[in-house]
């Protein structure tokens, strides 16, 4: 037992963040976390695991389709499954003790188990209870499924079940074309396996601009990826090694059956919030189970903050780090912000896709006079001689003061690309600012400072 300036309940992206900058600004600080590794589901089931199975797949995909091209010839790699997911878990290893070790430099405890509070300036783990002056809750989100859809994580699995496959299936189903549907979608496709895509909207990666949508969509059918919009599915049912999946069509009410080896439940998350006693403390909650909190992230009960994804907002490990810091900023007596208009999305698929900011058709509902700069990587040197020249940059700014108000992008390195934007974005800078900035040639950026000219005279390559 010990008394703390702040304890944090979760490890993940925002939970380590905002233990990590508590104790640089001298709060004595402990972290619980119940896992045997640190890192939360992004590093240990999440982001990190899925992103290291989409480059070696990615790899595959240049090898069996791109090196020949290039004069690199000889037999395409065999794909050793088993090496290629214990290449993943080194990756997972190495990263959570990469925060092992930043913990121990910046003198946080890890309080090992699982965390309740039991009342307000306390927190139990185990049978031990500890006294805090704060308590952050990053406890995260977790999967959330269908009804008429029991997950097994063997058959019928979500992401996690996704990464820890004992073989690659010949046939898919991926239920819900969002991101982790389509990353993984991705990964299996490039692996050979038949992939369908069964999405309740009339497009994919809801929420996005929808110009994105239609382009991403065409750029993924070519890649192998089977979609059927506009279909509510009814139910999965299990045998010992296949599934079959039932989904009526929304158009006319006609009902049709998948079969499948695998079946990935990519129907979003929900805040994780179970027994943290938050009832009986009398934390207040939103219609949609997230924590509900005040501008500086305080719950109703005060000294009880809460960030990422068990509040409001996009569940987004940078938007939870981002509140990480703002939270322990405030509990240190300092001014917290985050910018929530310029939190960039990215999905890492090849293309890669990121967008930032207000969408045309957000920004066309609001009534506000606006103009669209667009490149395509068509028009980009460095894009054409890597074979990634499908996708464009888009950038929307005000008709009249030329601010920037979102960018889109799908094409090379867009996650990368994107935070040029979002640094612009941050200052209030327009779109010519970024056009009369001068940009390396020959490099993908171009491509921004070209659709930024668009919102000019025009663009110089096209």
């Amino acid at each position: 037992m010990a008394n703390y300036d702040v304890i944090i309940i979760g490890s993940g992206p925002g939970g380590y963040v905002a233990a990590i900058r508590a104790a640089q600004l001298g709060l004595k600080t402990a972290c619980v976390e119940g896992r045997e590794t640190l890192g939360g589901t992004c590093l240990n089931v999440g982001c990190i695991p899925s992103k290291a199975l989409l480059h070696a797949t990615h790899q595959l995909h240049e090898a069996e389709h791109n090196f020949a091209k290039m004069g690199l010839k000889g037999k395409s790699p065999s794909v050793d499954w088993k090496q290629m997911i214990s290449y993943k878990d080194e990756v997972i290893g190495q990263n959570t003790k990469g925060i092992e070790f930043l913990f121990k430099k910046n003198k946080v405890d890890w309080l090992k188990g699982w965390g309740s509070i039991p009342e307000a300036g306390k927190v139990k783990v185990g049978d031990e209870v500890h006294d805090a002056k704060n308590i952050i809750i990053a406890t995260g989100s977790e999967a959330s499924s269908l009804p008429g859809v029991e997950v097994d994580e063997k058959i019928v699995v979500t992401s996690t079940g996704a990464l820890e496959l004992a073989k690659i299936p010949k046939k898919m189903v991926v239920i819900g074309a969002g991101v982790i549907g389509l990353e993984m979608g991705s990964v299996y496709a490039r692996l050979g396996t038949e992939v369908t895509v069964v999405e309740y909207l009339d497009a994919i990666t809801p929420g996005m601009d929808r110009e994105v949508q239609k382009q991403f969509q065409k750029i993924l059918a070519k890649q192998g990826l089977n979609f059927i919009l506009g279909a509510a599915v009814q139910g999965v049912e299990t045998t010992k090694t296949k599934a079959k999946v039932t989904y009526k069509l929304k158009k006319d009410d006609s009902e049709e059956v998948l079969d499948a080896d695998v079946v990935l439940v990519a129907t979003g998350r929900k805040p994780y919030t179970d027994g943290l006693g938050l009832d009986a403390l009398g934390v207040e909650m939103t219609d949609r189970g997230q924590i509900k909190t005040d501008d500086h992230w305080q719950t109703n009960v005060k000294g009880i903050y809460a960030i990422g994804d068990a509040i409001a907002g996009p569940m987004l490990a940078h938007k939870a780090e981002d509140e990480g810091m703002a939270a322990a900023e405030t509990i240190a007596g300092k001014h917290g912000h985050v910018n929530y208009g310029v939190i960039p999305g990215v999905v890492y698929t090849h293309p890669e896709v990121a967008t930032v900011g207000q969408t045309e058709e957000q920004v066309k509902e609001s009534g506000r006079a606006y103009k669209v700069g667009k490149f395509s990587f068509m028009g980009n040197g460095r894009a054409k001689a890597m074979f990634a020249a499908d996708g464009f940059v888009k950038l929307i700014a005000d008709k009249e003061t030329d601010r920037i108000l979102g960018a889109h992008i799908i094409g090379p390195a867009a996650g990368d690309l994107i935070h040029e934007v979002c640094v612009a974005m941050e200052f209030g800078a327009s779109a010519e600012d970024l056009a009369m900035t001068c940009h390396a040639h020959p490099t993908f950026s171009e491509a921004v400072r070209e659709a930024a000219l668009a919102c000019g005279d025009g663009a110089i390559h096209m």
